[in-house]
């Protein structure tokens, strides 16, 4: 990457959920003009929320100095209308993890980023990105650049290439990534899952399958895998943390893609999902959240 500079300054965040949020918040933290779109103002001023009270924790925690904290809210915008995207270097996608949704908000984006070389990313997790790609009339330009939860504190990026994307593309991404976020970026092939999916979700779902068939009890699994393993975060915590609906939806991809039975979700699982019991974000899954 010697030699090669990054010509990125405003960037847009199309979702202003726990992803999109986190991924705003890096993205001005590292100096960036960003803007951020919902679909409705609500939920744009739900993120709005969101997003402040995750840059005031980093104050509070000397990650950051009341000045940066000014400095960081006045480089945000916020906006319900994709339209107001036409100037952005470069556009990160992180909505819910439907194909048809992201699709959709890629025709779009073609027709509204007016930069002949901007750089159209998705922050899918399982999605094939040339399905994205060609919905677009520029796919050379259109990327995966996957974060993990929570972006402001993992380091970790998964850099996507479909197809179609240039290795023009393909390596202002990294530089973007790794010299501008100061992040670590991994490339994967375009596989359903990547690298890390592809390793953590059959995990996830063996655990799910311990738990409903009473091999174990949740906590016995959770501490196994953390006293005996050194992990962090137990699978069910982590199932919770990353969201059900989310593993669900990965999950459903990789099985679409390789058709193998560890990918499919246990029934149990579905369930949760079905009942709105969703991790963290909806208060209940696993566990119970106040």
């Amino acid at each position: 990457m010697t030699g090669i500079s990054v010509d990125i300054a405003r960037v847009g965040v199309v979702g202003c959920g726990q992803m999109g949020a986190g991924i705003a918040e890096v993205c001005a933290r590292a100096g960036l003009d960003v803007m951020v779109a919902e679909t409705t103002g609500e939920a744009l001023e739900i993120g709005r929320t969101r997003l402040f009270n995750s840059l005031s924790k980093a104050a509070e925690r000397g990650k950051i100095t009341s000045e940066e904290l000014d400095a960081t809210q006045a480089r945000l915008s916020f906006t319900t209308d994709l339209g107001e995207f036409a100037d952005r270097d470069l556009v990160i996608e992180a909505v819910v993890e439907n194909e048809q949704v992201k699709t959709e908000i890629f025709q779009v984006l073609d027709q509204v980023v007016t930069r002949a070389d901007a750089i159209l990313a998705s922050n899918t997790s399982s999605i094939p990105l040339v399905k994205l790609a060609v919905a677009t009339s520029r796919p050379d330009q259109v990327v995966g650049i996957h974060f993990f939860n929570p972006a402001p504190v993992q380091q970790l990026v998964e850099l996507i290439p479909a197809l179609t994307t240039s290795e023009g593309t393909l390596s202002r991404a990294q530089v973007f990534t790794e010299k501008v976020l100061g992040k670590h970026s991994i490339r994967a092939q375009d596989r359903s899952g990547f690298v890390v999916n592809a390793l953590l979700i059959p995990y996830l779902l063996s655990a799910i399958r311990m738990f409903e068939s009473g091999i174990a009890s949740r906590e016995d699994i959770d501490n196994g895998m953390e006293m005996g393993c050194a992990h962090p975060m137990g699978p069910l915590k982590l199932s919770d943390l990353i969201g059900l609906d989310t593993v669900v939806s990965v999950a459903q991809s990789m099985y679409e893609e390789y058709k193998e039975p560890l990918y499919a979700a246990p029934p149990l699982l579905q369930r949760m999902v079905d009942a709105g019991r969703l991790g963290r974000k909806s208060g209940s899954g696993f566990y119970t959240y106040g």
